[in-house]
């Protein structure tokens, strides 16, 4: 078939298969009388919004109560479940797979202009649908910010399936490098290696922070328990209940690097939370809020260390990738090499912080929001506050791990040494 309306038809594919996903809980929810409003319109509008919230359209909550009960307002719900955007990113995932198994290289944009105008209109006509007087839905974002999502995944699937960035849109970026310069090559290898290693960085920062959010959920299960219990939402309940929080959990892992880092993150406006203590108002009975860390915590200054530890990974992988070429130019022009060492791994631990500063501070932009209601209209880190801390305390593991690496790596040939001898 014409690849346009191949892509269509994924598009649509991938857009009814995530709106069932939302569709089944709500509508078991339904069936067992758990909604006040028993009106299947009121089923199918409500899906439609759950729809929109998971691909990051906020809804503008009408006749909500933003304080006190005499001034009833209006408050806009834009935290949406990061863990949920995962399914329209996987269907979109697959979907890139088999458009770029069925395309040629320069026909691709074919594919993709059709799963892209389809997708745009499904979310523009959810949206036109699904708003009501209570919650209102702008068209524009309903139709364009699903497209973040779904493209994002189309084009890591069919950058999966062709294998390199020529055979996808034909441009060969390995010949178009040949062209230039030396020191150009040698200057976008240094770049492109720090901003790799301040991946590593802010990678190993998220494994060690959603471990930390694991000891401290482990540590405060029988309060998280007691809520649940609290709440008598029933089997059926309680299931959609734990799926909306694994929704939020990489929200969730995101404030815990926030806390880990010192920033720390907000529970409501005036509320905060971080490793030197907690001060938050009172917050809806909701069991993962059972697992917040109280009061003055003594040990709480150890967490710091955390990103400080992925810095020292991150300085230790730039030493192993060896594409510190500002380090060779700068010895050439200097012939102090006490000196220009030291320059050279102070400029890399400020340059890589900054890169892993930029990419957590946009995680905790993306991963922030507000509630719509009451004092729940601050929810989550400050994206500055936490890119500032993460970048000076990775700054500082990485100036540690890249002096060190020389010794990590001579322990580790040693040993390989070793394990070679005692073989035979």
């Amino acid at each position: 078939m014409p690849l346009a309306l191949q892509g269509a038809l994924e598009s649509a594919q991938a857009a009814i298969i995530s709106a069932l996903v939302v569709i089944l809980p709500l509508a078991g929810v339904w069936a067992t009388d758990g909604f006040e409003n028993r009106k299947i319109d009121f089923l199918a509008r409500l899906a439609g919004q759950a729809w929109l919230l998971i691909h990051g359209v906020p809804l503008q909550l009408a006749s909500v109560n933003l304080g006190t009960a005499a001034q009833p307002g209006s408050g806009v719900l834009s935290l949406f479940p990061l863990g949920l955007t995962l399914i329209p990113f996987l269907l979109a995932w697959r979907a890139g797979r088999r458009l770029a198994r069925a395309s040629y290289t320069d026909q691709l944009w074919q594919a993709f202009l059709g799963a892209v105008l389809v997708y745009g209109a499904f979310g523009a006509a959810t949206g036109f649908v699904c708003r009501t007087q209570e919650v209102v839905i702008n068209i524009w974002l309903a139709m364009l910010l699903p497209l973040i999502p779904f493209g994002l995944g189309m084009v890591v699937g069919a950058r999966r399936e062709a294998g390199s960035w020529s055979r996808l849109i034909g441009v060969d970026a390995v010949d178009w490098i040949a062209r230039t310069s030396q020191h150009s090559r040698w200057a976008g290898s240094y770049f492109a290696s720090a901003i790799k290693a301040g991946s590593v960085a802010l990678m190993a920062s998220l494994a060690l922070a959603a471990l930390l959010l694991a000891v401290d959920l482990g540590i405060h299960w029988a309060e998280i328990i007691a809520v649940f219990e609290g709440l008598k939402a029933g089997a059926l309940g309680g299931a959609v209940l734990t799926i909306a929080q694994l929704g939020y959990l990489p929200n969730l892992v995101v404030f815990s690097l926030a806390w880990s880092s010192g920033a720390g993150f907000s529970l409501g406006v005036g509320s905060h939370a971080g490793p030197l203590g907690t001060a938050v108002g009172p917050l809806p009975a909701i069991p993962v809020f059972g697992g917040l860390p109280t009061g003055h915590l003594e040990f709480g200054v150890v967490a710091l260390v955390l990103p400080v530890l992925a810095g020292v990974l991150a300085g230790w992988w730039f030493l192993r990738e060896g594409e510190n070429h500002f380090d060779e130019w700068l010895s050439i022009k200097i012939r102090a090499r006490w000196f220009t060492a030291a320059a050279s791994t102070v400029v890399l631990g400020a340059l890589i912080g900054a890169v892993t500063g930029v990419l957590a501070g946009a995680l905790a932009w993306i991963a922030r929001g507000s509630a719509g209601v009451g004092r729940l209209t601050e929810i989550g880190p400050d994206p500055l506050w936490t890119a500032a801390w993460l970048a000076a305390e990775v700054g500082t593991g990485v100036v540690i791990g890249y002096s060190a690496g020389p010794w990590l790596e001579r322990r580790q040939k040693l040993r390989e040494a070793d394990l070679e001898t005692a073989k035979f």
